[in-house]
Protein backbone atom coordinates (compact mmCIF):
# COMPACT_ATOMS: atom_id res chain seq x y z
CA UNK A 1 0.00 0.00 0.00
CA UNK A 2 2.65 2.71 0.86
CA UNK A 3 4.79 1.87 -1.97
CA UNK A 4 2.05 2.39 -4.42
CA UNK A 5 1.57 5.30 -3.07
CA UNK A 6 5.17 6.75 -2.65
CA UNK A 7 5.09 5.42 -6.65
CA UNK A 8 2.12 6.99 -7.37
CA UNK A 9 3.23 10.24 -5.33
CA UNK A 10 6.65 10.53 -7.55
CA UNK A 11 5.30 9.89 -10.52
CA UNK A 12 2.39 12.41 -10.78
CA UNK A 13 4.58 14.71 -13.17
CA UNK A 14 5.48 11.83 -15.40
CA UNK A 15 2.27 9.50 -15.94
CA UNK A 16 3.05 9.75 -20.03
CA UNK A 17 6.21 9.31 -21.60
CA UNK A 18 9.73 7.71 -21.00
CA UNK A 19 10.04 8.12 -17.99
CA UNK A 20 6.29 6.56 -17.19
CA UNK A 21 7.03 2.79 -16.63
CA UNK A 22 9.57 3.47 -13.01
CA UNK A 23 6.36 3.95 -11.46
CA UNK A 24 4.38 0.79 -12.39
CA UNK A 25 3.92 -1.46 -9.16
CA UNK A 26 7.20 -3.13 -8.55
CA UNK A 27 7.47 -7.36 -9.52
CA UNK A 28 7.78 -8.94 -6.53
CA UNK A 29 10.54 -11.59 -7.93
CA UNK A 30 12.38 -9.29 -10.01
CA UNK A 31 15.46 -6.58 -8.68
CA UNK A 32 18.30 -4.82 -10.52
CA UNK A 33 21.85 -4.86 -8.47
CA UNK A 34 23.06 -1.23 -9.07
CA UNK A 35 26.59 0.35 -8.44
CA UNK A 36 28.14 3.67 -9.54
CA UNK A 37 32.02 4.72 -9.83
CA UNK A 38 31.89 8.45 -9.04
CA UNK A 39 34.68 11.35 -9.03
CA UNK A 40 33.91 11.71 -4.59
CA UNK A 41 32.44 9.78 -2.31
CA UNK A 42 30.43 13.38 -1.28
CA UNK A 43 27.28 12.31 -2.62
CA UNK A 44 26.63 16.56 -3.33
CA UNK A 45 29.95 16.91 -5.21
CA UNK A 46 30.23 13.40 -7.12
CA UNK A 47 30.06 12.72 -10.82
CA UNK A 48 29.20 9.93 -12.25
CA UNK A 49 31.84 7.79 -14.31
CA UNK A 50 30.79 4.59 -14.93
CA UNK A 51 27.64 2.32 -14.41
CA UNK A 52 27.02 -1.48 -13.67
CA UNK A 53 23.60 -2.95 -12.79
CA UNK A 54 22.57 -6.55 -13.34
CA UNK A 55 18.63 -7.73 -13.01
CA UNK A 56 18.13 -10.94 -10.79
CA UNK A 57 14.60 -12.69 -11.48
CA UNK A 58 13.61 -14.83 -9.24
CA UNK A 59 16.48 -17.12 -7.79
CA UNK A 60 18.71 -16.31 -10.93
CA UNK A 61 21.42 -13.67 -11.93
CA UNK A 62 20.58 -12.62 -15.41
CA UNK A 63 24.01 -11.60 -16.53
CA UNK A 64 23.84 -11.96 -20.03
CA UNK A 65 21.59 -9.02 -19.97
CA UNK A 66 23.73 -6.63 -17.67
CA UNK A 67 24.17 -3.41 -18.18
CA UNK A 68 27.95 -1.58 -18.22
CA UNK A 69 28.36 1.88 -19.25
CA UNK A 70 31.03 4.66 -19.29
CA UNK A 71 30.08 8.10 -19.00
CA UNK A 72 32.11 11.06 -20.69
CA UNK A 73 34.87 12.85 -18.22
CA UNK A 74 33.08 14.74 -16.09
CA UNK A 75 35.26 18.12 -15.28
CA UNK A 76 36.01 17.06 -11.37
CA UNK A 77 37.54 13.98 -12.17
CA UNK A 78 40.66 13.96 -10.28
CA UNK A 79 43.78 12.17 -9.88
CA UNK A 80 42.52 11.22 -6.29
CA UNK A 81 39.51 9.29 -8.09
CA UNK A 82 41.50 7.60 -10.62
CA UNK A 83 43.41 6.05 -7.99
CA UNK A 84 40.43 4.58 -6.71
CA UNK A 85 38.31 3.60 -9.80
CA UNK A 86 41.65 2.97 -12.48
CA UNK A 87 39.48 5.46 -15.09
CA UNK A 88 41.51 8.10 -16.36
CA UNK A 89 40.13 11.15 -18.87
CA UNK A 90 41.24 8.18 -22.20
CA UNK A 91 39.30 5.79 -21.02
CA UNK A 92 36.16 7.41 -20.93
CA UNK A 93 36.48 9.55 -23.98
CA UNK A 94 34.52 7.15 -25.96
CA UNK A 95 31.67 7.28 -22.79
CA UNK A 96 28.47 8.50 -23.37
CA UNK A 97 27.01 11.68 -22.56
CA UNK A 98 25.14 11.69 -18.54
CA UNK A 99 21.61 12.42 -20.08
CA UNK A 100 22.02 9.19 -22.43
CA UNK A 101 23.70 6.47 -20.08
CA UNK A 102 21.24 7.71 -17.25
CA UNK A 103 18.23 6.91 -19.82
CA UNK A 104 19.36 3.89 -20.56
CA UNK A 105 19.67 2.66 -16.78
CA UNK A 106 16.27 4.49 -16.04
CA UNK A 107 14.82 1.77 -19.10
CA UNK A 108 16.93 -1.14 -17.66
CA UNK A 109 15.47 -0.66 -14.13
CA UNK A 110 12.27 0.17 -14.78
CA UNK A 111 9.98 -0.40 -11.63
CA UNK A 112 11.89 -2.57 -10.18
CA UNK A 113 13.45 -2.21 -6.39
CA UNK A 114 16.91 -1.84 -6.44
CA UNK A 115 19.64 -3.70 -4.26
CA UNK A 116 23.66 -2.85 -3.70
CA UNK A 117 25.94 -2.43 -1.68
CA UNK A 118 26.09 1.04 0.50
CA UNK A 119 22.30 1.28 -1.70
CA UNK A 120 21.61 4.68 -0.08
CA UNK A 121 24.97 6.48 -1.55
CA UNK A 122 24.03 5.20 -5.35
CA UNK A 123 20.44 6.20 -4.66
CA UNK A 124 21.34 9.57 -3.83
CA UNK A 125 23.84 10.04 -6.56
CA UNK A 126 21.24 8.97 -9.16
CA UNK A 127 18.06 10.85 -7.51
CA UNK A 128 20.20 14.30 -7.74
CA UNK A 129 21.47 13.40 -11.09
CA UNK A 130 17.77 12.63 -12.56
CA UNK A 131 16.54 15.76 -10.54
CA UNK A 132 18.97 17.83 -12.18
CA UNK A 133 18.14 16.79 -16.01
CA UNK A 134 14.05 16.09 -15.32
CA UNK A 135 13.00 17.07 -11.79
CA UNK A 136 12.56 13.24 -11.52
CA UNK A 137 12.99 11.72 -8.02
CA UNK A 138 12.67 7.92 -8.23
CA UNK A 139 10.42 6.10 -5.85
CA UNK A 140 12.69 2.78 -4.65
CA UNK A 141 13.98 2.76 -1.25
CA UNK A 142 16.91 0.67 -2.04
CA UNK A 143 18.01 -2.52 -0.51
CA UNK A 144 21.01 -2.74 1.04
CA UNK A 145 22.99 -6.36 1.62
CA UNK A 146 25.16 -5.19 4.07
CA UNK A 147 22.17 -4.41 6.00
CA UNK A 148 20.61 -8.01 5.41
CA UNK A 149 23.27 -9.92 6.36
CA UNK A 150 23.91 -7.79 9.78
CA UNK A 151 20.15 -9.02 10.39
CA UNK A 152 20.69 -12.69 9.19
CA UNK A 153 23.70 -13.24 11.56
CA UNK A 154 22.12 -11.24 14.17
CA UNK A 155 19.12 -12.69 14.63
CA UNK A 156 21.32 -15.83 15.56
CA UNK A 157 24.52 -14.12 17.71
CA UNK A 158 22.85 -11.03 18.86
CA UNK A 159 25.98 -10.48 21.01
CA UNK A 160 28.97 -10.56 18.09
CA UNK A 161 30.41 -7.93 16.79
CA UNK A 162 29.69 -8.29 12.65
CA UNK A 163 32.42 -7.27 9.97
CA UNK A 164 30.19 -5.64 7.46
CA UNK A 165 33.20 -5.34 4.74
CA UNK A 166 32.17 -6.22 1.39
CA UNK A 167 35.49 -8.47 1.88
CA UNK A 168 34.49 -10.25 4.75
CA UNK A 169 30.66 -10.86 3.49
CA UNK A 170 31.78 -12.40 0.68
CA UNK A 171 34.26 -14.48 1.94
CA UNK A 172 32.21 -15.86 5.00
CA UNK A 173 29.14 -16.69 2.20
CA UNK A 174 31.41 -18.43 0.03
CA UNK A 175 31.35 -16.14 -2.97
CA UNK A 176 33.94 -15.62 -5.84
CA UNK A 177 36.23 -12.17 -5.57
CA UNK A 178 35.41 -10.14 -8.32
CA UNK A 179 37.62 -7.38 -8.94
CA UNK A 180 36.93 -4.42 -6.54
CA UNK A 181 36.23 -0.71 -7.91
CA UNK A 182 34.40 -1.52 -10.61
CA UNK A 183 30.63 -0.35 -11.23
CA UNK A 184 29.50 -3.91 -13.04
CA UNK A 185 31.75 -6.60 -10.67
CA UNK A 186 30.46 -4.50 -7.94
CA UNK A 187 26.69 -5.00 -8.90
CA UNK A 188 27.19 -8.50 -9.69
CA UNK A 189 28.72 -9.11 -5.82
CA UNK A 190 25.91 -7.32 -4.16
CA UNK A 191 23.60 -8.94 -6.17
CA UNK A 192 25.32 -12.45 -5.27
CA UNK A 193 24.78 -11.33 -1.41
CA UNK A 194 21.30 -10.62 -1.95
CA UNK A 195 20.33 -14.22 -3.46
CA UNK A 196 22.65 -16.54 -1.14
CA UNK A 197 20.67 -14.81 1.71
CA UNK A 198 17.59 -14.67 0.24
CA UNK A 199 18.05 -18.15 -1.30
CA UNK A 200 20.25 -20.14 1.41
CA UNK A 201 19.77 -21.28 4.85
CA UNK A 202 20.72 -19.50 8.70
CA UNK A 203 24.31 -18.22 8.49
CA UNK A 204 26.59 -20.05 10.80
CA UNK A 205 29.14 -17.60 12.52
CA UNK A 206 32.38 -16.31 10.34
CA UNK A 207 36.00 -18.48 11.50
CA UNK A 208 38.54 -16.04 12.98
Amino acid sequence: MWDRCRRHWYGRAFRHGDFAPLFDCAPSDEWVALDFETTSLDPERAEIVAIGAVRIKGNRLLTGEALSLRVQAPASLSEQSVAIHGLRHQDLQQGLALDAALRQLLAFIGPRELVGYHIAYDLRILNLACQKLWGLHLPQRGIEVSRLYHDHLYRRYPDAVIDLRLTAICQHLGLPPLPAHDALADAVTAALIFLRLQLGGPLAYPKV
